[in-house]
């Protein structure tokens, strides 16, 4: 078995893109689900339950099925997790009025949550301390305040990391703010107060990775959403801000691609997200990965 828990972090630590499979709706949370998931193509699994339901009792059996389906080729015990949360980051007391969210949501094991919407910085900032246990300590009074994720489903997240309660407790912190931490938290640009507000949201500390919209970027400069491709000038000029800033801050920017744009898009500095198996086959081989798939 490999040394880390999050293929994700282990494939960007070495300087490699990461590919995910999931969908914004309609994703099948079962336990065979997650027989099947577990030797899926992809990285990392997304589950969007932004627009998709919030399904607590699925992802738990969907999680079960990816430990007793593994481990994965590349020798991880599952595929990593990602869960979209229905909340939007708006501002910090609407991201806070839902930390509900975020505690079912680990709890269920997974490694790693999107904040869609993320269009504050003071928004990014509660959301981090929500997913963080109060022990943790890097960043506190240097950009944070104090966590506030509690105790108390660490005895069902464990067993689907493999870990003892005491070890996912020291492990389930952000990475890279705590470089042995084994959860990834993404935030969404995808709006244009959003990428008005790229360069200060990314110096929120503890974010993993940074994703922009698309679609809808697109929609709230006024266009349809069948303008989106290619993105109008406005919309483009916001993605180039984002990923200029995750460029700066040294962070992780996903966004889709195809297989005919795939080296396009890894030569921009994407460490790509969206997308299906050609084109992570195409760029896998572009970037020279050795990791089993």
């Amino acid at each position: 078995m490999t040394g880390r828990i999050n293929k994700v972090i282990e494939l960007l630590e070495s300087g490699q893109p990461v590919y995910q499979v999931g969908s914004h709706t309609g994703n099948v949370l079962t336990y065979e689900a997650g027989l099947e998931a577990a030797s899926t193509w992809a990285d990392f699994v997304n589950v969007g339950m932004e627009h998709g339901a919030f399904d607590m009792p699925g992802l738990d059996q969907f999680m079960r099925g990816l430990v007793d389906g593994g481990p994965t080729k590349s020798g991880h015990r599952t595929p990593t997790v990602t869960v979209e949360a229905p909340v939007e980051g708006s501002s910090a007391e609407v991201v806070r009025a839902n930390a509900w969210q975020f505690r079912q949501i680990l709890a269920r094991g997974v490694h790693g949550v999107f904040l869609t919407h993320a269009e504050s910085p003071d928004a990014v900032r509660e959301f981090v301390e929500i997913c963080r246990y109060p022990f943790h300590k890097q960043g506190v009074g240097e950009g944070l305040g104090t966590g506030r994720r509690g105790v108390g489903s660490e005895s069902a997240a464990a067993p689907v990391w493999g870990l003892s309660i005491n070890d996912y407790l020291e492990k389930a912190d952000v990475w890279p703010l705590n470089p042995n931490g084994e959860l990834v938290l993404g935030v969404k640009m995808e709006n244009y107060r959003a990428a008005s507000s790229a360069d200060a949201i990314v110096e929120i500390p503890g974010i993993s990775l940074v994703e922009w919209g698309s679609g809808d970027m697109v929609v709230s400069f006024g266009y349809r959403l069948s303008e989106a491709y290619p993105p109008p000038p406005e919309a483009a000029a916001a993605r180039d801000r984002i990923m200029a800033a995750c460029r700066r801050k040294g962070l992780a920017y996903l966004d889709g691609a195809q297989p005919e744009n795939v080296i396009e898009k890894l030569d921009a500095g994407a460490k790509l997200g969206g997308g299906n198996e050609e084109a992570a086959k195409i760029g896998r081989a572009h970037t020279g990965r050795t990791m089993p798939v």
